[in-house]
């Protein structure tokens, strides 16, 4: 737009020609946003407020007399207040390359003045503090023409032909070639060490790779040989089974016709033997019923014929009385004592032929017959029978 002027980030835009800027300011200031500015009426600049840079190369002498000469590098800028601006504006606006060239010039004279009161080794040792103590000098100086500085770098400190700090670092670089000599030896020791622990490494490792591959190889011909001992083995377990299934077959075969003859032959022998056994028994029972009752019918059938005989005996005994002097004494009685003694002398004679025929019970009727004997004695005794 006409008339509209905006300046950039990092500029600073002075108008004047117009009324005063702040604090008497032969112009204003603007920055970060546009203007109006009437054309003809006003006048429009503008000025940096970029990054500058200042490089110093100035030679000092150190407080003991040692001329040093030393570079260094001055970053600066304009302040970003208005104040600064106005300063820097008044003093540079027309050529602002001079903010370099009076930047290095009042960093020259401060680096002589700080120098001056330095030794060599604190110069060269201590280079940061060199670089504060310039910073903090300056910054009243540089803040009066509106300059702000960022930093400041010491680049090098040489001290040309005199070789001061050369022989300064001489201990030090002896000190460091010592050091680093013996690092270099404990380097090549280290790696001597590495070395042959590493060949020790490598040699253990291959005897332990040839113990493995030994044991391998023992156990690869161990399997072999189990995997060519199997098929046999297996043959001979599984003949083996076969002959014990035959075996277990045989004797249960066995144990079966042994049942089996047991109950063919062995049970119905014995069931014949104790059938005929249970017959030979009844047959013998029976027959001793038979001959008991037998014996007993012919006993009973002689016993019967003998008494039937009886009275014929007696008849016949009391016959050989019939001729003969009986004389009874007493009465009765005697009589009937002459009568049982009759009697008795039959049954002797009874028992007499049981004996001669064999009959069971002979010795009993012979007692009873002695008895009867006896009696009959005895009753002729009593009754007193004589014959003559």
């Amino acid at each position: 737009m006409f008339g509209y002027r905006v300046p950039s980030p990092d500029q600073a835009m002075l108008i004047s020609g117009g009324r005063r800027g702040q604090g008497g300011a032969p112009f204003r200031v603007v920055t970060g946003h546009g203007k109006f500015v009437l054309p003809v009426f006003r006048k429009v600049r503008f000025l940096t407020l970029a990054m500058c840079e200042s490089e110093v190369a100035e030679k000092c002498v150190t407080r003991q007399g040692i001329a040093l000469t030393v570079r260094a590098v001055i970053a600066f800028k304009v302040g970003n207040d208005t104040e600064s601006i106005v300063n820097a504006g008044q003093r540079f606006l027309s050529d602002q390359e001079q903010m370099s060239i009076l930047t290095g010039r009042i960093f020259a004279g401060h680096l002589r003045s700080i120098i001056g009161s330095m030794t060599v080794e604190e110069i060269v040792t201590e280079r940061q503090k060199l670089a504060t103590e310039v910073l903090e000098t300056s910054k009243t100086e540089m803040a009066k023409i509106g300059l702000i500085v960022d930093s400041l770098q010491i680049q090098s400190i040489d001290d040309g032909d005199t070789g001061y700090i050369e022989a300064m670092s001489a201990p030090h670089k002896a000190a460091i070639q010592r050091q680093a000599q013996i690092a270099q030896a404990q380097a090549t020791q280290a790696s001597v060490e590495a070395q042959q622990e590493a060949a020790r490494n490598q040699a253990e490792y291959s005897r332990q790779t040839a113990v493995v591959q030994a044991e391998y190889s023992a156990e690869v011909d161990r399997a072999q040989a189990r995997a060519s001992q199997a098929g046999p083995l297996a043959q001979a377990h599984a003949q083996q089974e076969v002959l014990a299934a035959q075996t277990e077959l045989a004797e249960r075969r066995a144990q079966l016709r042994q049942q089996e003859l047991v109950a063919e032959v062995v049970k119905p022998a014995e069931a014949e033997a104790e059938r005929i056994k249970l017959l030979a028994t009844a047959e013998a029972e029976r027959m001793k019923i038979q001959a008991e009752a037998a014996a007993s019918h012919d006993r009973v059938a002689l016993d019967r014929m003998l008494i039937d005989q009886l009275p014929q005996i007696v008849k016949e005994a009391s016959a050989g009385l019939a001729n003969a002097n009986v004389n009874v004494l007493n009465g009765t009685d005697g009589l009937g004592e002459i009568a049982a003694g009759l009697v008795g002398q039959g049954l002797t004679i009874l028992d007499s032929v049981r004996r001669n025929l064999g009959t069971p019970g002979a010795s009993g009727n012979d007692n009873a017959a002695a008895n009867g004997s006896g009696n009959g004695n005895g009753a002729a005794h009593s009754g007193r029978v004589e014959i003559e």
